[in-house]
Parts: structure tokens; sequence; C-alpha cells
């Protein structure tokens, strides 16, 4: 369910390092994290979805996360941006 998300979304972005620009700057709607991601990693998203109310949404899997954005690599997190 969560996948289709991001399969429907028309913007999103990959990445923590983006994500959490995305966060600070009021761009995005809804967060997906890996739950199998480093926490040491996705803990800096978290911590900025909640700091401006942005929901957060965990998936099972980084490496079906990346296929559902297109990408053959692994994501531990994507933004749904507006």
């Amino acid at each position: 369910m969560s996948y289709e998300k991001v399969w429907q979304a028309e913007n999103f972005i990959v990445g923590t390092k983006q994500t959490v620009k995305a966060l600070r700057n009021g761009n995005v709607k809804e967060v997906l994290v890996a739950t199998d991601a480093d926490p040491h990693v996705t803990a800096t998203v978290v911590r900025t979805a909640k700091e401006t109310n942005t929901p957060v949404t965990y998936v099972d899997s980084m490496k079906s996360l990346g296929k559902a954005c297109g990408i053959e690599v692994a994501a531990s997190t994507v933004a749904i941006t507006h």
C-alpha cells in the first residue's frame, strides 16, 4: 500500500539529505522510511518530519522502496513532495 503512494506520486525525493532539506523548506507532504535502514541514517529524517508535523509512513524494505522510485539501488527514505 505505501509503495503505491510512491508509484502514484508525481514528485518525490530520494535520499536522506535531500529529504531533510525539503522538509526544512516545507515542500514535503509525506515521508516514507524503510524499517530495515540503519536508524542512524533515518533518525534525522524522522526527527525533522516530527518537527515540521509531516506524516511518516514506515515500509518494510529499502530495496522495494528504491524499486518503487524507479531506481536500481535501495532507498532508506523518500519524500513525497507538493
